[in-house]
C-alpha cells in the first residue's frame, strides 16, 4: 500500500507540474536539476506500479523493512537513464541540426525513433529483459545479497533489467512528447500491461506493431495523429 500511494503521490505531483508543458517531440528539456525533478518523479509514477510485484516478492523474502532501499537502487537506474537522454539533447541541441526541425526532417527523425522503439519490441534481449521482470524469483534466488547497501544493489540491478525491457517505450515517449500527459499515461499502461498482465509476451509483440505503425503516422501524416503536439520551429540554443 505504501508502494502504490507513492506511484499515486508522484502521479499527482507529475499532473501538476506537467499540465500545460507539452511542446511535442524536440520538447525542450530545460536545466539540469530541474529536468531531473520531473524525470525522478515521472518514471516514479510510471514504473512503480508495474514493479510492485517484484518489490512485493522482495519484501517477502527479506522479512525486513529494506523495501524502500530496494525502491531506491531501482529508481537510481532510471535516473541514469534520465541523464543519458538529457546528455543527448544538450549534444543535438549544441551542435544545431537544424535539420531537425518539424518543418523540415523533424517528423521523420521522431517517426523513426518511434519505429525503431516497435522493432526493439521483437529483439531477444526484450524477450529476456521482460521475462526476467515478469518472473524475479530466480533473480532474486540467485542475486540475494544481505544488508541496506545489498538491497540498494539488487535495486539497481533489477531497474537496469526494467530499463533494457522499456527504454525503447521511453524513446518513443521522448520522440511524441515526453511533457505530454496523455502520452505518459499511455506509456505507463503499455509498461503495466506488458510486465503485469497475463500474456504480456503477446502484448509486448502487439506493441510492436502499433509503435511502427504510429512511427509511420507521425512521420508521414502527424497531423493526423490524436494528441499529438506539432512543436514551434526549432530555435537551438549553444
Amino acid at each position: 500500500m505504501l508502494l502504490l500511494g507513492a506511484a499515486l503521490a508522484a502521479w499527482i505531483l507529475s499532473v501538476q507540474r506537467m499540465r500545460g508543458m507539452d511542446a511535442g517531440p524536440g520538447t525542450d528539456l530545460g536545466g539540469l536539476g530541474w529536468f531531473l525533478g520531473i524525470w525522478v518523479t515521472m518514471t516514479a509514477a510510471m514504473m512503480l506500479p508495474s514493479a510492485a510485484p517484484t518489490v512485493l516478492v522482495y519484501a517477502h523474502f527479506s522479512r525486513s523493512r529494506r523495501a524502500g532501499a530496494f525502491v531506491a537502487g531501482y529508481l537510481v537506474a532510471w535516473t541514469l537513464y534520465g541523464l543519458a537522454a538529457y546528455g543527448a539533447y544538450r549534444l543535438v541541441a549544441g551542435a544545431g541540426f537544424g535539420w531537425l526541425d518539424w518543418r523540415r526532417e523533424g517528423p521523420y527523425v521522431a517517426g523513426a525513433a518511434i519505429a525503431a522503439a516497435g522493432l526493439y519490441q521483437l529483439t531477444p534481449l526484450k524477450e529476456a529483459c521482460l521475462r526476467r521482470c515478469r518472473g524475479p524469483l530466480g533473480f532474486l534466488v540467485r542475486g540475494w545479497r544481505e544488508g541496506r547497501t545489498g538491497a540498494v544493489r539488487m535495486g539497481a540491478e533489477h531497474g537496469l533489467v526494467c530499463v533494457g525491457c522499456c527504454w525503447g517505450l521511453m524513446l518513443a515517449l521522448f520522440a511524441l512528447g515526453v511533457m505530454s500527459l496523455f502520452w505518459t499515461a499511455l506509456v505507463a499502461a503499455a509498461i503495466f500491461a506488458e510486465k503485469v498482465l497475463p500474456h504480456g509476451q503477446r502484448v509486448a509483440r502487439v506493441l510492436a506493431l502499433v509503435l511502427v505503425v504510429l512511427g509511420v503516422l507521425v512521420a508521414f501524416t502527424p497531423g493526423h495523429v490524436p494528441q499529438l503536439t506539432q512543436p514551434a520551429p526549432m530555435e537551438m540554443s549553444p
